[in-house]
């Protein structure tokens, strides 16, 4: 496999589709788009600063992947790790009967980008809308892996966030039940390494908590650690060593890990005696050291139009998409506008989808759009999960003239849970109920008798409207959609965010990738660019269910 891999372009097609498939669930996951912003921050254009993306992905070709394997899986400078019921001259035998005809030099390398200097703490904001928690990290980059300080710092951060009897833990959430979870880590890495703290919780105390963790590291930075704390975590990080040596493939590793970051042939024998001999001066010393208050990079992924100005006040706020573009903090509050549709872009028509979940069929959907005299009438029935958990039948009625809407209807149910809605819009005002399945498990209802501004579409024709947009790249809309199950008129953000070929069952299109927010999930649409548009995939963002055309 190392030596005459051929790399076959149908694996290489499945590698890519999987590896796509799970950048788009991770790009929805905000712990994972916070990762992904803080390795940017701290590391600039070095390589671990860089994060894959559907455009790298789908850049690399199959000669890309052989000329890669060919120029540097090569033996000189590689590490053969054997670990187990094995001696020296039988592990030097088979490796020399699989590998002793094998020659060859990988080409050097320059050496990478450097990491940029970092001249104060500041906080880069990434405006996640609708989100009901914000995630945080924060951190600097620290010192080379055979640094000595590595133990005293290794003693600190464990004190700090190590784990549920460490300060941020304890404090964040078993005091302030802010959190179900908060920690600190140190990462030694071949070249420069890091350490960070994290922190997930409710929207509303998100400034409260940052300010309690940089609290948390100042106190670390200037007092020394009690006694109590300082042989916990010591014999914490002690007795927990052996843990991770138990297995030949735990065993390869360490040794695999200890030999690539040059620590030396006495590292596992030492380690231990190394961390038990820091004491709590030195603590406080690799803890000065190691967190730099005055030049930490701090990450907070949220709804930004409720944190931003909080977050002013504790340190200069730079605000971004997921995507990592700036924004304009003018940007946080959309005014939306009714928008001339492209009338020939709705036309009679049957589509059928599929919804996938994890890669998995797990439901349907049919979606059908009549002419019925002056109005225009969409109607969507969809099922989801064994059983199935979700049945859902929705009727829209809007006009044909100037796509107002005229009615909602929908029936169904979430597990046990019954849903029902009914509205009438008619003279600038929307009328009726909505009877909404919970978390909770009791249905919440909502009456409603309210103005909606002019040209709002309601929110179960949004995939039939958003089709009729007069769409082009690097466009963006402000739509008013009326939410039903809240009862309230809220703005979508439609942003074009580029044309690219999507493959469903139904076959392979050009499409334009629509990023809808504002609405209860943040998703991503595919419509085709071919007149009259259709749409071709819907994807709730963070969420593995997945709706695709197939006729």
């Amino acid at each position: 496999m190392t030596r005459r891999a051929t790399f076959p372009a149908e694996e290489l097609e499945l590698a890519r589709t999987r590896y796509l498939s799970a950048l788009e669930v991770e790009m929805g996951q905000p712990e994972n788009v916070a990762a992904r912003v803080f390795a940017k921050e701290m590391y600039g254009r070095h390589p671990y600063g860089r994060s894959a993306t559907p455009a790298s992905y789908k850049a690399i070709t199959h000669d890309d992947v052989v000329g890669f394997a060919g120029r540097r899986l090569r033996p000189a400078g590689a590490l053969l790790v054997v670990a187990g019921d094995m001696t020296l001259a039988r592990a030097r035998a088979l490796a020399l009967q699989a590998f002793g005809t094998w020659r060859g030099t990988p080409p050097a390398t320059p050496p990478p980008p450097a990491v940029p200097v970092k001249r104060g703490t500041d906080i880069v904001l990434v405006h996640r809308p609708g989100s009901v928690q914000s995630n945080i990290v924060m951190g600097n980059t620290t010192f080379l892996p055979t640094d000595t300080g590595y133990y005293a710092a290794r003693i600190a951060t464990q004190v700090l966030g190590g784990g549920a009897d460490a300060r941020l833990f304890l404090i964040l959430r078993e005091q302030k039940s802010w959190t179900y979870g908060s920690y600190a880590s140190m990462n030694r890495n071949r070249g420069i390494g890091h350490w960070e703290a994290t922190f997930e919780g409710r929207t509303a105390v998100t400034d409260s908590a940052l300010q309690e963790m940089l609290h948390q590291v100042e106190r670390i930075r200037t007092e020394l650690i009690p006694s109590t704390e300082l042989v916990a975590a010591k014999g914490f990080l002690v007795g927990s060593f052996p843990l991770t040596i138990e297995t030949p493939r735990q065993i390869a590793r360490v040794v695999t890990t200890a030999r690539l970051l040059g620590l030396g042939p006495d590292y596992l024998r030492t380690y231990r005696q190394r961390l038990d001999g820091v004491s709590a001066l030195r603590a406080r010393a690799a803890a000065r050291r190691t967190y730099r208050r005055d030049a930490l990079t701090i990450v907070v992924v949220g709804d930004a139009k409720e944190i931003y100005d909080k977050l002013k006040a504790i340190a200069p706020v730079r605000l971004v998409d997921v995507d990592g573009n700036a924004m304009n903090p003018a940007d946080l509050n959309p005014v939306g506008a009714p928008v001339a549709f492209d009338r020939n872009q709705i036309v009679a028509r049957r589509d059928s989808f599929e919804a996938v979940y994890q890669g998995n069929p797990f439901g349907a959907q049919v979606t059908n759009v009549q002419m019925a005299g002056d109005s225009i009438v969409f109607t969507e029935a969809t099922t989801i999960g064994p059983g199935p958990a979700v049945e859902q039948n929705t009727t829209v009625v809007l006009s044909a003239a100037d796509f107002a809407m005229r009615r909602a209807d929908q029936t169904g149910r979430v597990q046990t849970q019954q849903s029902k809605i009914h509205l009438e819009y008619a003279g600038g005002r929307v009328k009726g109920s909505a009877v909404v399945p919970q978390g909770t498990g009791t249905p919440k209802t909502v009456a409603v008798d309210t103005t909606v501004p002019a040209g709002a579409v309601d929110d179960n024709a949004l995939s039939l409207m958003v089709a009729a947009l007069p769409l082009a790249e690097g466009k963006s809309f402000s739509l008013n959609v009326f939410s039903s199950g809240d009862g309230v008129t809220k703005v979508a953000t439609v942003k074009v965010a580029g044309v690219e070929n999507v493959t469903v069952p139904a076959g392979t299109f050009s499409a334009y990738r629509l990023e809808i927010a504002g609405m209860q999930l943040p998703i991503v649409m595919h419509v085709s660019t071919e007149s009259p548009r259709r749409l071709l995939r819907v994807a709730p963002v963070g969420a593995p269910l997945v709706f695709q055309l197939v006729k």
